[in-house]
């Protein structure tokens, strides 16, 4: 299991996900370009200690990722508002890669299209959505969950 980030724009978000990969010992990747300058500083206050111990990648653009993820055979699996499959009825296996989009725009279309699956956490009528961090938490526990993937 794996985490990968779209764009960023928030270093707090990109910290706080490290921190959980790293938590849970997995691979982080971040697609550039990013809306911050990209930089432990950047993210030491929301990951602190924990994110400069993380696995992390990082891909020039998304399709230097998509690349990877090809050669590496790696299911996408893409966290949407617009997601066709409720997070709670999705099957995980363990060479799936979550991938989280930007906080303020999300993934373009063509990123939708990319990806073999696209899966939505339900949530309360009315709200459009969580934090890109909560999110990548959230549908990781379940992913480790049904793939008996988390820490001994």
């Amino acid at each position: 299991m794996e985490i990968a980030l779209f764009q960023p724009d928030i270093a707090g978000n990109v910290g706080t996900t490290l921190r959980t990969a790293a938590c849970f010992g997995v691979a982080a990747h971040i697609i550039e370009p990013c809306g911050f300058p990209f930089s432990d500083g950047a993210l030491k206050r929301a990951g602190m200690d924990y994110a400069v111990r993380a696995n992390v990648r990082r891909h020039a653009d998304w399709n230097s990722f998509r690349d990877w993820s090809i050669a590496a055979e790696q299911r996408l699996v893409l966290l949407t508002t617009a997601g066709a499959t409720p997070l709670p009825d999705f099957a995980f296996a363990p060479e799936d890669v979550l991938l989280l989009g930007a906080e303020s725009s999300g993934v373009p279309p063509s990123v939708h299209d990319a990806v073999a699956a696209r899966v939505a956490i339900p949530m309360q009528a009315g709200f459009r959505s969580l934090n890109v961090a909560v999110a990548a938490g959230i549908a990781l526990a379940e992913a480790l969950r049904q793939t008996k993937g988390f820490p001994a």
